[in-house]
């Protein structure tokens, strides 16, 4: 059974709000938080898509429809709850009005951007706010920006600068849903169709063709077969606390083509949990001084693992578990490995010094 709140906050005390709940990712979040026993308020564009995820749930779960563009609609939609995921691309579109939001509401704000630039316009237009309303705020909570940074975070260990950072990506495919595909668009428009990279210390835009080489991952993937700086969020999330020059993003061939072809379908469930079969390795490689340290994540459905990310994050923000106020990558945001311990359930997790 649902419960539709448009004004009052009965029910809310305590609750998570996932704006884009009825999303791909955003049903996997609810549902991380069902589990978790956190009370979810369901929100986004569609008041009847709302209502039947909240049917679907068996639990009670409050309906909060709302649009970006209209905020005393995000305002109502906010109101009396702990947090805010946003799981609704394109970040570029939904960031902005739902982080203002939740700095009117005091509360904190997590989002799921894989979007370079949406990602970089958090850091550079909300940092001043929220770090005067003492609000934690943490984009790019998810698969891609997320978990490399953490692994990153993890192993730097004591170190806090490096010359170099690299993060391979190896899945074994990519079916890429609406969302992806629709925020892949609206990226691309915003750079004219250019690519991106962080070197020399900054983000810089070329257009380089892209290039192929070997990554030798941890076994048993092996080598294989990257296309070299196929840029990913990683490139805002580590830099905006590691003094590093370089860095750069790897992603296997197959899952890179599977990506770029229209015809690729979307995921298909192959478990109860929802997941599909798509299996990843997530390789960090850092360079300081001649030393190198790797840590590496293995696990399914890149969709499904950023749930357990987001959800885990709200809850030590929640729960006082977080290092910092303002806008902070989730290495900054949290203690990194003892973050990924946490996530043993959805994920392996390697380190080598």
């Amino acid at each position: 059974m649902s419960t539709v709140g448009t004004t009052g906050t009965n029910g809310t005390a305590g609750a998570v709000v996932v704006y884009g709940a009825t999303g791909h990712t955003g049903r996997f979040i609810v549902a991380e938080l069902s589990r978790r026993g956190i009370t979810t308020v369901v929100s986004g564009r569609d008041a009847a898509r709302l209502e039947a995820l909240a049917a679907e749930r068996g639990a009670d779960v409050v309906v909060r429809p709302a649009t970006v563009d209209d905020p005393a609609s995000l305002d109502r939609a906010l109101a009396g709850a702990a947090a805010v995921i946003n799981a609704a691309g394109p970040f570029a579109v939904t960031g902005g009005p739902i982080v203002e939001a939740a700095l009117r509401a005091g509360i904190p704000y997590v989002d799921v951007a894989a979007e370079i630039e949406a990602n970089a316009a958090m850091f550079a237009d909300h940092t001043r706010a929220a770090r005067e309303a003492k609000v934690p705020v943490v984009p790019a909570m998810a698969f891609y920006g997320g978990l490399g940074d953490l692994l990153v975070g993890a192993a730097m260990g004591e170190w806090t600068a490096a010359d170099e950072v690299h993060v391979a990506y190896g899945l074994s495919g990519w079916r890429p849903t609406a969302g992806t595909r629709e925020a892949g668009a609206v990226s691309h428009e915003r750079r004219a169709g250019r690519r991106v990279r962080f070197t020399d210390g900054a983000l810089r835009y070329h257009d380089d063709r892209l290039k192929e080489q070997d990554w030798v991952f941890p076994e048993p993937l092996g080598r294989r077969t990257v296309i070299a700086e196929f840029t990913m969020a990683d490139v805002v999330t580590v830099p905006s606390h590691v003094a590093v020059p370089e860095v750069r993003t790897y992603m296997a061939v197959e899952a890179a083509r599977d990506l770029a072809a229209a015809d690729t379908p979307a995921p298909e469930a192959v478990d109860d949990l929802g997941r599909s079969d798509q299996t990843f390795v997530v390789d960090v490689l850092v360079r300081s001084g001649g030393i190198e340290r790797r840590a590496t994540a293995r696990g399914q459905d890149i969709y499904a693992v950023t749930a357990p990310l987001a959800v885990e994050a709200v809850e030590r923000l929640l729960s006082g578990r977080a290092r910092t106020t303002g806008v902070a990558s989730a290495a900054a945001m949290f203690d990194a490995p003892d973050f990924l311990r946490a996530l043993a359930p959805y994920l392996s997790v390697e380190l080598s010094h």
